[in-house]
């Protein structure tokens, strides 16, 4: 039952698809409308995980337990203004089934540390306003609210922008 978090590849499609899917309709539920949930059919899920996984910029990982991928994150270190490196984790989703055995603080971390590694002083993640879970995880970790926040329009939610400094 150990747990191994290592890169994604294209092989692993099938994993990734079935995670976020399994957050976005159950996670989700109570914290975005149903609309919005039921926007995210199998195929836009597919067609946004493959774009992702060959997407050569930030990296995407995976935690895989006893054969099967149970969460995923994806994140970036970017250039900034002024020389300074921007960190970002775009993604981070964990098995509903999975919840509570720390696969989520796993990924959390190989995260932040490869982006410390990249030379970011810090680093940002949206995450939807009503998800308070989420956000209680969050700051649990050591990240806060920074004041920004958003609606995208193909989501049609409010986010909130937490950051995470450690220098």
């Amino acid at each position: 039952m150990s747990l191994q978090v290592r890169p994604a590849t294209p092989d692993d499609l099938s994993g990734v698809i079935e995670v976020f899917l399994d957050c976005w309709r159950e996670s989700y539920r109570g914290v975005l409308p149903v609309g919005a949930i039921d926007a995210m059919t199998d195929e836009r899920a597919e067609a946004l995980w493959r774009r992702v996984l060959a997407d050569p910029v930030g990296v995407v990982l995976v935690a895989e337990r006893d054969g099967g991928i149970v969460g995923l994150t994806r994140y970036a270190a970017t250039a900034g203004g002024e020389g300074r490196i921007d960190g970002a984790v775009h993604s981070l989703y964990v098995s509903p089934r999975a919840h509570g055995g720390g696969i989520g603080g796993a990924l959390l971390a190989r995260a932040t540390a490869d982006l410390q590694e990249a030379g970011a002083e810090a680093a940002t993640l949206w995450v939807f306003a009503a998800n308070a879970p989420s956000i209680g995880f969050y700051e649990a970790k050591g990240w806060h609210p920074d004041g920004a926040t958003r609606t995208q329009p193909e989501f049609g939610e409010p986010e909130q922008r937490m950051r995470r400094e450690w220098t």
